[in-house]
């Protein structure tokens, strides 16, 4: 374990995006408050992704892991955290995002800011994230608490309660991981920093942060919808609805009752829709729904100190 005089480990999880990831990098290199040190979790890239970094002169800037394996991003997320606290004892925060988001120039010293103001009693918080358009990005809208004005007295500050947040900027307290434990890699991609934000607010209150902003550059501004998306893209939504079913068990009765109808919409959705592989839409819809019954990952918990 080294020393670090940084208060904020700032972890990228990466998977054949370089072009993106030196950006992404980039932008945080002029961030107007350089508090951090930066690692990157490389999720076995086949595109180079080492020798382009190694080429823009980018590998002394910050920490580089290779998983070995595509671990996806939940895997390289919990991986991320365990190699930070292996590290160093001294960080305060962990700030996670995808390797194409690109953070504006104060999204960190907001954050920290924000942090401050809370004196640190919080669970997470979450960047605003707008779309390559300046418009708010579909995907990443966080859940704001039905209750919101229980905390009134920080929203002249731009702070408002959540409870469900991406990791396209998802910023949490050591503390917090060592209160809550890690995000679950079993479920590989989707599901997972949903599944981690209502951890993590259900222990302490959890707040977006106005003031803070990063813009999350993906090719379309919409949300993902099995019904639309292209063939090629249908094995994702395996783990979607295997994760959401195992989110909804532990979100009592209304969540149950939620994910039940949302099923049974999407269903419907695919046999409205003028799509094609309607049965291999529906299959998966169902058949890993029904696997989600029945999945029960272990939630890694770090000890302090180990």
């Amino acid at each position: 374990m080294t020393k670090s005089n940084k208060t904020t480990a700032v972890i990228v999880v990466t998977f054949n995006r370089k072009n993106q990831l030196v950006t992404t990098i980039e932008k945080l290199l002029q961030q107007s408050n350089r508090d951090f040190d930066l690692f990157i979790i490389d999720n076995c890239s086949t595109d180079g992704t080492y020798e382009y970094l190694e080429s823009n002169i980018l590998l002394d800037k910050v920490f580089y892991f290779n998983t070995g394996e595509n671990i996806g991003g939940a895997g390289g997320f919990n991986f991320g955290i365990k190699t930070v606290l292996d590290h160093s004892n001294e960080y305060k925060y962990v700030w996670l995002m995808d390797d194409d988001t690109y953070a504006e120039q104060d999204a960190h010293r907001e954050l920290i800011n924000a942090a401050d103001r809370l004196n640190n009693n919080f669970g997470f918080l979450s960047s605003v994230v707008l779309w390559k358009n300046g418009k708010y990005c579909e995907m990443n809208r966080q859940r704001l608490v039905r209750k919101w004005y229980k905390k009134m007295e920080y929203l002249d500050e731009g702070l408002i309660l959540t409870d469900r947040a991406t990791f396209v900027s998802f910023f949490t307290s050591i503390k917090s991981i060592y209160e809550v434990g890690l995000p679950i890699s079993d479920f590989f991609i989707w599901g997972d920093d949903i599944e981690y934000s209502n951890r993590i607010s259900k222990k302490n209150y959890s707040f977006v942060v106005g003031k803070s902003k990063v813009v999350h550059y993906t090719e379309t501004n919409v949300g993902s919808d099995i019904s639309k998306d292209d063939k090629s893209k249908l094995w994702k939504y395996k783990y979607a609805y295997r994760n959401e079913v195992y989110i909804a068990k532990n979100n009592g009765i209304r969540g149950r009752l939620y994910q039940f109808a949302k099923i049974g919409y999407h269903i419907l959705r695919v046999l409205g829709t003028r799509c094609d592989n309607k049965i291999k839409r529906i299959s998966i819809i169902l058949g890993c729904s029904i696997k989600g019954l029945f999945f029960n990952p272990r939630v890694e918990v770090p000890k302090e100190g180990d």
